[in-house]
């Protein structure tokens, strides 16, 4: 399975959900870096949140979900 179609087939309802929680977090971490007074220790657990939130966020669009039909080629 190319990456094209891996990205594109349907996610699995867990792996749904774990990316809108990376997409939520990598919100809160822009909105926190967007602060122009913020003290040193926040602005690195925002920028911690941030690659957290991406690295879930593409690791769960990755997931396929193969009962709906789409089988692999080996």
């Amino acid at each position: 399975m190319k990456i094209a179609q891996r990205l594109t087939s349907s996610t699995p309802p867990f792996f749904s959900k774990v990316r809108n929680i990376g997409l939520i977090l990598t919100a809160i971490s822009g909105a926190l870096l967007g602060v122009p007074v913020l003290p040193v220790i926040v602005a690195k657990i925002a920028g911690y949140l941030a690659v957290a939130g991406t690295v879930m966020a593409g690791v769960s669009q990755a997931a396929v979900d193969n009962k709906s039909g789409s089988s692999a080629k080996k």
